[in-house]
């Protein structure tokens, strides 16, 4: 992995894994406390209308996704909060409408073929400086956001009532993390895909979530514990010759499994040693 290190497709995959990391630990915790998991899905997916557009009319690729993907997601937190019992089916629609209006955009632009792949799952050996930079700016705006916000994002996650009582405007709050979690998704895509983007923005703060007593613990462990998950899958696929995406969500859910199982073991194992103090 070291030796790969002097090649720039690798320092910049190494980058692109750190920034996505970041990103992914702080948005994550803000969707697993607030229960925006399927919403984030939605996101994701409808993204890819936005990818179609951007190659059909010739537009730049991220500018094209994240405006796209901003409306459909300030549409879908429009829809989640006027008719909240409707708003699974309205998000499974429009994820679904999303999707396949990228893939006959991508049908009928002319002269040109889209590597679907690379979209789908991710592919972040082809990062370029350019994006590098895009996914910096990203991540200092989420940190500059949220630190600012800390107190009245605190006060939604777990009381949306108190945080209303508080004089926060919570709908403004609302559209805002919407609008960077939306932000957020079309970057990750570019480390592991549309259809994993997911599983690395949940996975680990479910993880750190049962270790963690505060909102900013929550958010520094699973920032690290995703840049574990994306090192380890880069270090994996670039021994093995794997899909570098695919292989860092793998890595993740063995994280997760393993968290399941340390969750069942380990009371067994207290009690057990509680009886033998006893004894």
């Amino acid at each position: 992995m070291f030796e790969a290190l002097q090649f720039e497709f690798m320092q910049n995959a190494l980058m692109a894994g750190l920034l996505a990391s970041l990103i992914c630990g702080i948005m994550g915790t803000l969707v697993i406390v607030n229960r925006l998991v399927f919403l984030s899905g939605g996101v994701a997916h409808a993204a890819y209308g936005g990818i179609g557009l951007a190659f059909f009319f010739g537009w730049p690729y991220l500018f094209g996704t994240i405006g796209f993907s901003l409306i459909m997601a300030l549409f879908m937190a429009t829809v989640t909060l006027k008719a909240k019992h409707r708003s699974d089916t309205i998000i499974g629609v429009l994820w679904a409408v999303g999707m396949a209006l990228g893939i006959i955009l991508i049908d009928l632009t002319p002269g040109y073929h889209v590597d679907l792949m690379s979209y789908l799952f991710g592919s972040i050996l082809t990062v370029p400086d350019s994006d590098i930079w895009l996914m910096l700016g990203v991540a200092v705006t989420i940190i500059c956001v949220v630190t600012y916000f800390y107190n009245d994002y605190l006060a939604l996650s777990y009381d949306e009532e108190f945080a209303q009582i508080r004089g926060i405007h919570v709908k403004g709050l609302y559209f805002v993390l919407i609008a960077l979690l939306a932000v957020a998704v079309v970057m990750i895509i570019r480390v592991v895909g549309l259809i994993l983007v997911i599983a690395l923005l949940t996975i680990p703060p479910y993880i750190v979530e049962k270790y963690s007593k505060s909102l900013f613990k929550m958010m520094i462990f699973s920032c690290l514990l995703s840049a574990a998950f994306t090192m380890t899958g880069l270090w994996i696929s670039f021994t093995l010759n794997l899909t570098s995406g695919a292989t860092i969500i793998l890595v993740a859910g063995a994280g997760f499994l393993l968290s399941l199982a340390l969750e069942r073991v380990m009371p067994k194992i207290s009690k057990r040693a509680n009886r033998m103090v006893e004894e």
